[in-house]
């Protein structure tokens, strides 16, 4: 299903489900997230992810006009993964500020030595910030929106079960992680 702007609920309409379907979507978003090391977070994305987003961000701004909603929508639907690939949010997390910054630091590039590797095949590495640079030469960012874009070999065995994990290969952050069963079936359901 795409979004667009006759497929949202109104700002009535949704203000009227928004706190009973909280707990739905916290636990969708949780089922959807890889933790990596101690201090990454995958969150991947999929339509009702990012149509909640939408949601919430004409809800808490407050917008009601056709031009400011499909702002909205121009920024948020490119996140929907369509078919071939995983499209995920990386949050990198240091709750100390001071840890954070030195950290930030040392992580430059972080973005693109994440990879995921399906059994049996080589590792695809992410495409990273592909709307705008998060990074410059004193420090990443720490959010980061990534791709990874899926062989149709890759798709057929992930769809089939086969393990995955979900690397990092920076060295200042060397880390990886098997994708959990029931997170990998909700992604795989992603995939064409």
């Amino acid at each position: 299903m795409t979004i667009d702007r006759a497929s949202l609920l109104t700002l009535e309409a949704y203000s009227k489900i928004r706190k009973t379907s909280r707990a739905g979507a916290i636990a969708h978003r949780r089922l959807r997230s890889v933790r990596l090391g101690e201090h990454m977070t995958l969150q991947f994305e999929d339509e009702q992810t990012i149509r909640r987003q939408i949601q919430e961000m004409l809800h808490i701004e407050k917008i009601f006009d056709e031009a400011g909603i499909q702002a909205e929508i121009d920024v948020y639907a490119p996140l929907v993964p369509d078919g071939t690939n995983w499209k995920a949010t990386l949050l990198i997390e240091f709750p100390d500020p001071n840890e954070r910054r030195r950290e930030l630091a040392r992580l430059i590039g972080v973005e693109d030595r994440l990879f995921v590797e399906v059994e049996a095949h080589a590792r695809v590495y992410a495409i990273a910030d592909e709307d705008l640079e998060r990074e410059n030469e004193e420090k990443t960012a720490s959010v980061h929106f990534v791709r990874f874009e899926f062989t149709p070999p890759m798709r057929e065995a992930i769809r089939a079960g086969a393990g995955v994990k979900l690397g990092c290969d920076h060295g200042n952050y060397p880390a990886h992680v098997a994708i959990a069963p029931e997170t990998l079936a909700s992604l795989a359901g992603d995939l064409r």
